[in-house]
């Protein structure tokens, strides 16, 4: 899949000086997750079941 259609978008908590950040990207039945602080678009991209990734934030956010 091509990656650049996506709609990419980074956590409210992330600010614009760099630092450790992830984009999500949800389609229909995957999560795509790719690292943003270098040339996000040439990242290798992590896909993950919604319901993968629905523990993953609910772990996070404790």
């Amino acid at each position: 899949m091509n990656t650049d259609a996506l709609q990419w978008f980074k956590s409210t908590y992330s600010s614009s000086e760099g630092g450790q950040c992830l984009e999500v990207a949800v389609t229909p039945g995957v999560i795509h997750v790719r690292d943003s602080k270098q040339h996000p678009e040439d990242s290798p991209t992590l896909l993950l079941a919604p319901a993968t990734w629905a523990r993953f934030a609910e772990f996070a956010a404790r």
